[in-house]
């Protein structure tokens, strides 16, 4: 219904402004909306919080929001990506094992930083977890990709069956990390396994949006390319689209996009998934509007979720990844038995 109208972008960052506001005012604390402008207010002149609320505002609530938001975005269109590169609706990044090979490569960090040497740590600085994780994500999506192509096509059940064993291979490195970690380290790996913005801070917002707005970009320029390739890798290639560098490039784009969130929050399931899947239903496939809509979408169905972690049972707080799994499991429940009844009737997705 919002295919051709003109209303759904205004519409949809609205609601996203009126989710943020939602997001930023309503938890453990509440924050008035003067207290909100004031401090801002206070920043700009370099002034000190004048009171509780403003600090937490500041230092605590803005910080998680800003986190929240700009994660599901990415989440988002990597979930867009891949299915555009895989040409699978069910496609995402905690499927085919990108999550679980950031977690891993991840975790090593967390077991090891502190026996590598002062010079590496101080080089690496605060990129030691995402540089750590993208190589591990990046890898676990290559042998998944590698491992399910057969004579140029990807079975959609194999594509299945590698990620579940490539998924195991990186949880159980994980769990292996958590084995040898010591106490505190250990904790540290299991609460970021079940994805939290609890410990959200400016630093990160910063790298996060950084890397964002980049990757966003250069996404965006891809999108007609993606849209060819969903023709078939012959016809593409006809229309002047090179699919193996594309792929090549989309994988890229799509693991750093997934590994430098998945280093600051943890691993959120799903979102990559439902996101796309919805808006295919409202807008259509068209990349071109798939990929900022996804963006919108994404932050608005995340900063929601995370408001339910917040507020279920406050001041304690469910771990976001439950709540992406609990409500994205049925989706792709439903995904997959929509996909086995094409499957039934001859259709598949090369």
């Amino acid at each position: 219904m919002f295919r051709q109208s003109k209303f759904f972008f205004p519409f949809t960052i609205v609601l996203l402004i009126v989710i943020l506001l939602c997001a930023v005012a309503f938890g453990a604390v509440s924050i008035p909306i003067h207290d909100m402008f004031s401090g801002l207010l206070h920043v700009l002149q370099n002034k000190k919080s004048a009171n509780i609320y403003e600090g937490v505002f500041i230092e605590i609530r803005l910080p998680r929001v800003l986190l929240c938001t700009i994660t599901g975005a990415i989440l988002s269109v990597s979930g867009v990506l891949l299915q555009g590169l895989f040409r699978n609706p069910i496609v995402e990044p905690g499927l085919i094992g990108t999550s679980a090979g950031a977690a891993f490569g991840a975790s090593i960090v967390f077991v090891f930083a502190i026996r590598m040497s002062a010079e590496i740590r101080d080089l690496a600085g605060p990129l030691l977890v995402p540089v750590f994780a993208f190589g591990g994500g990046l890898l676990a999506t290559f042998l998944v990709y590698s491992i399910s192509k057969s004579q140029k096509r990807i079975s959609v059940t194999s594509l299945l069956l590698v990620g579940i064993a490539i998924n195991a291979i990186g949880l159980s490195g994980t769990g292996f990390m958590s084995y040898i970690a010591r106490d505190p380290q250990a904790r540290s790996i299991t609460f970021w396994n079940l994805g939290t913005f609890s410990g959200a801070t400016w630093p990160q917002v910063g790298i996060t949006w950084a890397v964002a707005i980049i990757v966003f970009i250069i996404s965006f320029r891809y999108s007609k390319q993606l849209n060819a390739l969903i023709l078939g890798e012959e016809e593409a290639t006809h229309l002047g689209v090179e699919p193996e560098k594309l792929k090549r490039r989309i994988m890229i784009l799509s693991t750093a996009m997934v590994a430098v969130a998945t280093a600051f929050v943890g691993v959120i399931s799903f979102i990559g998934l439902i996101v796309p899947h919805i808006l295919r239903l409202l807008i259509g496939s068209d990349n071109k509007k798939l990929i900022p809509a996804s963006m919108i979408m994404g932050a608005i169905i995340l900063t929601v979720a995370d408001m339910g972690a917040r507020l279920l049972i406050a001041p304690a707080e469910v771990p976001i990844g439950i709540i992406t799994s609990i409500a994205g499991a049925p989706v792709f429940i439903f995904l997959l038995k929509k996909f086995n009844l094409l499957q039934e009737k001859g259709s598949s997705y090369g």
